[in-house]
């Protein structure tokens, strides 16, 4: 095999990761994004559309924290989960750069890239949203509007994680006989969620069950990249 053939398929096997992660990360993104605007300026706080029966709504609130609905500290609080977000955003940007560079599996490479499109999703509503958007109200006619003349809600970084995404697939009491819990309520799934929330957890869920089959496929292409290496050496033509 000849040395430009070995530099050219590694660049090919690269140029498909880098796409595989770009039009995943800008795929997730989309769908986020056009959601949570569609819900910010068209149902009001509180807001429930049926979807598919009683397990499944757009139910509309508004997240000051974490992912499903999480809070986190106040202001403060708010401010740096804020800045944490953003750091890890970095932190996996430089990660998933080095995994195209590695030629590492593209199941990791997809993986990682819902990682960051969730990541991504959250902090765009967190850092933009409040200065944006107006307050969301708990009632009808009146929805929140994009670029209000007297300005957002809140300031850069201190905006509100809009989320809709709600399965109550259980809605019922414990039975009177239970200890500690017998007739309160019992949901299943309680949460509300985004799109972005999804993709992290979906990303995540994925590396942590194909852990072994991703990174012994990366281990697998830096034994055969050395060892195409030492063969064009050997034999140049």
């Amino acid at each position: 095999m000849k040395p430009n053939s070995n530099k050219i398929d590694a660049k090919e096997g690269r140029d498909f990761r880098k796409k595989l992660a770009i039009i995943t990360l800008v795929s997730i993104l989309l769908i986020d994004q056009i959601s949570k605007v569609w819900v910010k300026t068209n149902m009001y706080l509180d807001e429930s559309i049926p979807v598919f029966g009683d397990w499944f709504f757009i139910h509309f609130i508004e997240n000051p924290g974490m992912a499903f609905g999480v809070e986190f500290g106040g202001e403060m609080g708010k401010l740096l989960l804020s800045l944490f977000r953003i750091v890890a955003i970095g932190f996996i940007t430089y990660y998933i750069i080095n995994l195209i560079k590695q030629k590492a599996a593209r199941g990791l490479i997809f993986s990682v890239a819902l990682v960051l499109a969730g990541a991504t999703g959250n902090i765009i509503d967190s850092a933009i949203y409040g200065l944006i958007f107006s307050e969301s109200p708990p009632y009808l006619p009146e929805v929140a509007t994009m670029f209000p003349p007297d300005g957002g809600y809140a300031s850069f970084l201190h905006g509100k994680v809009v989320d809709m995404l709600y399965f109550p697939i259980i809605d019922t009491h414990w039975p009177d006989w239970v200890p500690f819990f017998g007739g309160d309520r019992l949901q299943f799934f309680r949460p509300v969620f985004n799109v972005a929330d999804s993709s992290i957890t979906v990303g995540m869920a994925l590396i942590l069950i194909n852990q072994k089959k991703y990174f012994d496929h990366s281990k697998e292409e830096e034994k055969d990249e050395l060892a195409d290496e030492l063969k064009s050496e050997k034999d140049p033509e």
